[in-house]
């Protein structure tokens, strides 16, 4: 299986409280790939969700529960994310949360990136993330190349929001996504997506295509949407 070249990322400080356990000494950031657009990625079929295209996107959002996924080897890398852009285009404008094998163990740390720049990877600390937690996320076209990327853990409490500029965006689709930047995805069981919205209507008035990853056999299973065109599921399926 072919893998992308790590880059090194440096984690920003992340500060412990009593309510927080300490942070493991290998975390998503530790690998540093990228969520990369899909023409990017490994043999470029390695999204699994739902993608709309067309034009002028301004907003997507969705939210989910933390799987509590079991790793299958140290390579085992995979997302849940909301984007713009990435289906057909260059650029990706995305925010999730990051599941992370290579300390044998899986690590769950938030995430945004403005993609080609380096993923950003939040404090262990300040933003922690557990299985279990339910998470939203959104991205928000804020006028002059500006993206609002917000995520928030309703289970812990917190929030995080950042606006970022990125000139060559087209806006050309919106995503409710799975990806593994190493094509290897650890056993997540199901994740059930919810309240998935694009330009504030549902994600099935969209018509988005459906996306299963595959490296030759599918790794997971994207559901048909729901009836109100909100919700679906990814199952996994194999590594």
């Amino acid at each position: 299986m072919r893998k992308f070249l790590i880059r090194v990322a440096t984690l920003a400080a992340a500060a412990t409280t009593l309510a927080v356990p300490a942070a493991p000494t290998t975390a998503a950031a530790a690998q540093g790939m990228s969520f990369r657009p899909l023409q990017y990625n490994t043999n470029g079929y390695n999204w699994g969700g739902y993608a709309a295209t067309g034009s002028g996107f301004t907003s997507v959002s969705a939210t989910w529960t933390e799987a509590n996924a079991t790793c299958n080897s140290t390579n085992d890398l995979y997302a849940p994310w909301v984007g713009i852009d990435g289906y057909g285009s260059s650029t990706v404008e995305q925010t999730g949360v990051a599941t992370d094998c290579s300390s044998g163990s899986p690590v769950h740390q938030a995430w945004y990136e403005m993609y080609p720049a380096n993923p950003v990877y939040l404090s262990l600390g300040s933003y922690p993330v557990s299985a279990g937690d339910v998470i939203s996320a959104s991205v928000t076209y804020a006028g002059s190349s500006r993206y609002t990327l917000k995520l928030t853990d309703s289970s812990r409490g917190w929030t995080f929001s950042t606006t970022k500029s990125l000139s060559s965006a087209r806006r050309a689709s919106a995503e409710v996504i799975i990806e593994s930047p190493t094509g290897a995805y650890p056993n997540f069981g199901t994740l059930n997506f919810t309240s998935a919205t694009i330009n504030g209507t549902s994600l099935g008035s969209h018509g988005p295509v459906a996306l299963d990853p595959s490296n030759g056999a599918y790794e997971a299973r994207t559901s048909a949407l729901g009836s109100s065109g909100t919700s679906f599921t990814e199952t996994f399926l194999r590594e």
